[in-house]
């Protein structure tokens, strides 16, 4: 089942002579539970394209559909509270927040929603993710490894149906790199999300059920393999 919807997507920065074209017309489609990753090289439109998914940023033309709704149809308002409740992120810098425990960090997305978290789903995702012992720890306290493995523990703890990660692995050595691809595999079947990861790693980008490749501001392939296929 369709989850995500882009149509003819387009992002112009600047105008005139200095305009520069990020995005010419992205076509795409994600289904539920799907593991993608989106490759290309710097410049290519890879970071663009996941703002747009992510509503972090408004297209000059086309639309981003997430579960039949047009998310840029919403007010700006609106906007934030939708993704707040659908969408969950992973960054390469972590943004964590130095002053609140790993807990509190994990939580505070559904506070600043003016939720209460469900202790036992949030207790569930620490588990998973081997934070059981640094519970009360703080951000300075943690390896980078476990630092990123808190950001997951956040994107997920609001239940989202979309998880984007933006260059996850960036600031890790490639033994915690495979880990942490591995964990958001795990923790995106067992709670039925779909994960959308940009990034440059080819060795990173075969974990994921599906690879696509975007170069210059234009996905390159549209009939990609699994990578389940690709390895029978």
């Amino acid at each position: 089942m369709e989850i995500l919807r882009v149509t003819d997507l387009k992002k112009t920065y600047g105008t005139g002579d200095t305009a520069v074209e990020a995005l010419k017309g992205v076509n795409l489609s994600v289904d539920k539970g799907e593991f993608i990753a989106i490759v290309g090289t710097s410049g290519s439109g890879k970071s663009t394209l996941l703002h747009m998914l992510g509503g972090l940023d408004r297209p000059t033309s086309g639309t981003v559909s997430i579960d039949g709704k047009d998310i840029f149809t919403l007010k700006d308002e609106e906007l934030t509270i939708f993704r707040r409740r659908k969408i969950g992120f992973v960054f390469q810098s972590f943004n964590l927040v130095p002053v609140l425990s790993v807990y509190e960090n994990i939580v505070l997305p559904i506070e600043l929603d003016g939720n209460t978290p469900d202790k036992g789903f949030v207790d569930t995702i620490i588990d998973t993710l081997g934070l059981s012992g640094k519970r009360d720890s703080y951000p300075n306290q943690l390896s980078g490894g476990q630092q990123q493995r808190v950001a997951i523990a956040r994107a997920l703890s609001s239940a989202p149906q979309v998880i984007l990660a933006d260059e996850p692995t960036g600031n890790l050595d490639s033994k915690t790199s495979q880990d942490v691809m591995g964990l958001l595999k795990v923790m995106g079947e067992r709670f039925a999300q779909t994960i959308i990861v940009i990034t440059h790693n080819e060795e990173i980008a075969q974990t994921a059920d599906r690879i696509i490749r975007i170069e210059d501001g234009l996905i390159a392939n549209k009939e990609v393999l699994t990578w389940q296929k690709k390895n029978a």
